[in-house]
């Protein structure tokens, strides 16, 4: 690392750091309050292996000069400073920005320009591209909460509530107090889980707020911007909304959007994921194919794009059924299907009735591949070839499964085997492969375990069945819960009485081979006559993933089996005696 002042346009002198090989592209990263520059060391030691980073102390924090007054915490001196780095550093190339909290909010004052005007503080040709995190630009802010940006009520309210300390921090003595006092770091501390801030920097940049925030609120224009922008909005930030920082395609036309799970400051707690997003972006910009996930940011970015837009989803089972429709479903919102299956020209039929569908709207595509999903490799294999070629799943689905039937006295140890490497171990595998992949991108996502109303409604003669479902019940709840802080969403669905094949499939153990032929077909007929269509199933699922729930019964009859399994299972021990089935 090397350090240098850089003086700014009135005089104030910056602390400067570069980072790796000059030669690189660089990367300019501007803090927030009331951190420094060292909030970005994380991001910098990724970075710096391939780029040229540079980060400095913004006017009033860290190494850096204060200002004789708070007009010396101006936007317009904050732009001045940027611009006078930014020469300083690469003079004769433009750079690419990565900007925090107040230093996204300066960086975005820097970048735009009101219309009818060019890019502010002679930054036009200077910058390559900008990825902000939990800093809007102050005017957007204020069309925002105007109601100019499409922003809901619900969305403005929520932001209002989460505004609150704005105010405290433009009141005088009472925040220097706090932060003097010691109650505010400590606050800071326990509620965001990173170290507390120096006294002088978070007493200094109090006057970012006083300053700032009346002259820009009170009368916020369109301002604009044709740098191509990537915004990283934290699901969990307690201080900007995603749907803040979202909404300004009208003003950033050459937008990305990646909603990630983390908090206002996962610049430290992952800055691995900061860190690919900005290489990703400017791996591109410098004329590299973008990468899938900075692909599907482009069309979350939008005006009008739905959630499923671009986004990737891994079906296993989809030859036919509820595997088959719910592939359909989310092509049919515009997302890429992997159609996993180990009949590989199911897959494949699969993948054409999907495309035939969707063709004409232009939405979703199909990707049929052929997998075993009790083999554990060949899972592997798939999960790496799909992240290979298409990028990390948002959803995972599996739903591979097996049906059996009859006592456990005449069930083999090889019919067992069977069942649980199919139905079991199928789950396992798929979870382990992707939720692994899905954990180190850093981007959430969702995994679908179906199990089944068998899972909470036993059977005398659904022993083994019962058995493999129940157990990816249980499965799906623990990884639910350990999952949790990487944003990776898990729900077990449990359909019920469902019109698919797996009833033409279904082992009858302890039959003779007639028998079992008669039982298959009598109990496709009894399913056929509930005749609830596995499209529907496939709504289910959707929605469920949309509302990120844990369980996801479907059927009346599963409804009514998961209520009662709650309020009267000896009433289900009862009716798990009686011999119901086809016999």
């Amino acid at each position: 690392m090397s350090h240098k002042e850089v003086v700014s346009t009135d005089g104030l002198a910056l602390a400067v750091y570069s980072h790796g090989d000059p030669g690189a592209p660089t990367v300019v990263a501007v803090h927030g309050y009331p951190d420094d520059h060292t909030v970005f060391d994380g991001v910098v030691e990724i970075l710096r292996e391939h780029h040229h980073v540079v980060t400095y102390d913004v006017r009033g924090a860290g190494a850096s000069g204060t200002p004789s007054g708070r007009e010396g915490y101006d936007l317009e001196r904050l732009a001045e400073d940027l611009r006078a780095v930014v020469d300083a550093v690469s003079p004769d190339a433009p750079v690419h920005l990565l900007a925090h909290d107040w230093g996204a909010i300066q960086t975005w004052h820097a970048v735009t320009a009101e219309p009818g005007e060019h890019q502010h503080s002679g930054l036009t040709g200077r910058v390559a591209s900008f990825t902000s995190m939990s800093g809007p630009c102050l005017d957007h802010v204020g069309l925002f909460f105007a109601g100019r940006t499409g922003a809901t009520r619900r969305e403005i309210l929520r932001q209002g509530l989460d505004s609150w300390y704005t105010a405290l921090f433009r009141t005088p003595v009472l925040p220097e107090l706090l932060w003097r006092s010691g109650l505010a770091g400590a606050l800071v501390s326990a509620t965001d889980g990173v170290g507390r801030p120096k006294l002088r920097d978070a007493v200094n940049g109090l006057e970012l707020y006083r300053r700032n925030l009346p002259a820009r609120l009170g009368d916020p224009q369109p301002r604009r911007t044709d740098v191509p922008v990537q915004v990283l909005a934290p699901r969990g930030d307690r201080y900007v909304t995603p749907a803040m920082q979202t909404r300004i395609a009208a003003y950033a036309p050459d937008l990305r959007v990646r909603r990630l799970p983390g908090g206002h400051w996962m610049v430290r707690t992952r800055p691995d994921v900061v860190a690919r997003c900005v290489a990703e972006l400017v791996a591109h910009v410098g004329g590299a194919e973008p990468a899938p996930a900075l692909t599907r940011a482009r069309a979350a970015a939008r005006p009008g794009a739905g959630r499923w837009d671009g986004a990737l989803v891994v079906v296993t089972g989809a030859g036919a059924g509820i595997g088959r429709a719910t592939a359909a479903a989310f092509a049919r919102r515009g997302a890429r299907v992997v159609v996993a299956d180990l009949d590989g020209d199911a897959a494949e039929r699969t993948a054409e009735l999907i495309g035939t569908a969707t063709a004409s709207g232009g939405a979703g595509r199909a990707f049929p591949v052929t997998v075993d999903v009790a083999d554990e490799a060949a899972v592997s294999r798939l999960a790496s070839d799909v992240a290979a070629e298409h990028g990390v799943p948002d959803v995972v689905v599996n739903n591979a499964g097996i049906g059996m039937a009859g006592s456990f006295a005449d069930t083999t140890l090889s019919d067992w085997q069977r069942i649980v490497d199919v139905n079991l171990w199928g789950v396992i595998h798929g979870c382990r492969a992707f939720s692994a992949l899905m954990g180190a991108h850093g981007e959430g996502g969702h995994i679908v375990n179906v199990a089944s109303a068998a899972a909470y409604l036993p059977s005398r003669t659904l022993a083994a069945y019962a058995t493999t479902k129940s157990a990816v019940l249980t499965l799906s709840e623990c990884l639910r819960a350990e999952l949790a802080d990487d944003g990776i969403g898990v729900t077990a669905l449990c359909p019920g009485f469902v019109r698919t094949d797996i009833t033409r499939t279904t082992r009858f153990v302890g039959r003779d081979a007639g028998t079992e032929k008669r039982l298959q077909k009598e109990t496709t007929a009894l399913y056929a006559r509930r005749n609830y269509t596995p499209e529907r199933v496939a709504e289910h699922v959707v929605r469920a993933v949309e509302r990120n729930a844990p369980l996801a019964p479907v059927t009346a009859e599963a409804h009514a089996g998961l209520l009662a399994s709650r309020l009267s299972p000896a009433l289900l021990r009862a009716i798990a005696r009686r011999d119901i089935g086809p016999r």
